[in-house]
């Protein structure tokens, strides 16, 4: 007899971007003259750089060609993407990441997912509320955790964030073995100071834990004073992994790239506390169960760091950060309380109300679609996430609508 993983039974009843399509496909069908404007999931609206496009074609043609085909690619992608990598997106910020500790992906989301294979079944995992749910439910599948109790997991270790600490929740008060940060955070759009990220990073050196930082967003931070890079800070290499993705960055969400940044001095260790590197580890789960991104791809990637496509790449970010200034403005000025904005694509709006209630009355009254806090963890009920990923245009309708619906 053929048996399931039982933990999958322990997953709620509905991912949270399942429940809102559903109800977006429901207010569809029953108003289907009156046009939505999307500002939920975080999916980018505009075209590639031009820049990424030339490469796109001319590796498309090397493809056609016997004499510069390529077949199989080395499965942590090719060096000069890797290359590329790290002296744009480290080694100039001071960061001393080398190309072989750089592992390319199709996206930061599988990867964040699939990295807890390598860990123990029996660890002690820390996960922010409110939380991007990939963290928390590839956990739950793994079995580290009990049943869902009041919206939460039994076994976890959660890291509350709230209005009083800035979404920047505390260290924890007894050890954990690993952690999720993310910053520019997703959903609230918080960011960490390089100082509040040190405290982690010396947490996680004295408890001989992991973080996992989940960075995809931080090509939206204006302000030089914070952190791009977990690496950024001291002592980081020795106990962080980082996540990174081309998808918000140069609109990258349907071509698929992305990378994960493993440092050899990482270490994790086995259970009678002998030192393994996690280099080795996740070099050997990534070469045995992907086999890479393309090559057309990588190298439409790798466009992004050349002068024009930096560029062209800023300037699409700068467009978002415009939507984002925008919703902010707009929200607070209608008496709102909100967060993000400023160097994250995301605005969290206390809505004053619960959090599935305020998305509907948006929806039906406004036709505006947004993201419900509570989809994101207890610490999320009552606030909802508005995304700027859409054009000036439609952000400025949608804007006008929620004004509109909001004062009748």
């Amino acid at each position: 007899m053929i048996r399931i993983n039982e933990h999958y039974l322990k997953l709620q009843s509905s991912y949270l971007f399942a429940e809102i399509a559903r109800r977006v496909t429901a207010h569809q069908q029953a108003h289907p003259e009156k046009p939505l404007i999307k500002l939920g999931i975080g999916d980018v609206t505009h075209g590639l750089p031009e820049a990424c496009i030339q490469a796109l074609h001319t590796a498309v043609d090397e493809m056609a060609a016997d004499a510069s085909f390529r077949g199989y690619g080395p499965e942590q992608g090719y060096e000069f993407l890797r290359e590329a990598i790290a002296q744009n997106d480290f080694q100039v910020r001071g960061a001393q990441i080398a190309a072989d500790e750089i592992f390319v992906s199709d996206g930061a989301k599988c990867d964040s997912g699939n990295i807890q294979e390598i860990f123990a079944t029996e660890i002690t995992v820390a996960i922010p509320d409110p939380v991007y749910p990939v963290y928390v439910d590839t956990n739950v599948m793994a079995g580290r955790s009990g049943g869902a109790v009041e919206g939460r997991y039994e076994g976890f270790v959660y890291l509350e964030g709230h209005r009083g600490n800035g979404f920047i929740p505390s260290l924890p008060h007894s050890p954990v073995d690993l952690i999720y940060l993310c910053y520019p955070n997703n959903p609230t759009g918080a960011t960490i100071a390089k100082d509040q990220l040190q405290e982690w990073v010396d947490y996680a050196r004295e408890n001989k834990a992991l973080i996992l930082f989940d960075a995809a967003y931080e090509a939206f931070i204006r302000d030089e004073s914070l952190p791009h890079s977990i690496y950024e800070v001291s002592g980081a290499e020795e106990v962080a992994i980082e996540f990174r993705s081309f998808s918000k960055t140069a609109g990258f969400t349907g071509t698929r790239c992305a990378y994960t940044v493993v440092p050899k001095a990482c270490h994790a260790y086995d259970s009678v506390g002998r030192s393994h590197p996690v280099h080795s580890l996740w070099n050997r789960r990534h070469t045995t169960k992907f086999n890479s991104v393309s090559y057309p791809v990588q190298r439409a990637a790798e466009a992004v760091y050349t002068p024009a496509g930096q560029q062209q790449t800023k300037a699409l970010i700068d467009g978002y950060l415009v939507n984002a200034k925008l919703i902010r403005e707009k929200m607070t000025a209608l008496g709102f309380d909100c967060i993000g904005g400023e160097n994250s694509p995301y605005i969290w709006v206390d809505g004053k109300s619960d959090s599935w209630t305020f998305f509907d009355r948006l929806l039906t009254t406004a036709g505006v679609v947004v993201t419900p806090g509570a989809g994101f963890g207890r610490c999320g009920e009552g606030y909802i996430r508005i995304s700027a990923f859409n054009s000036l245009e439609n952000v400025t309708t949608a804007l006008d609508r929620i004004e509109t619906a909001l004062k009748e």
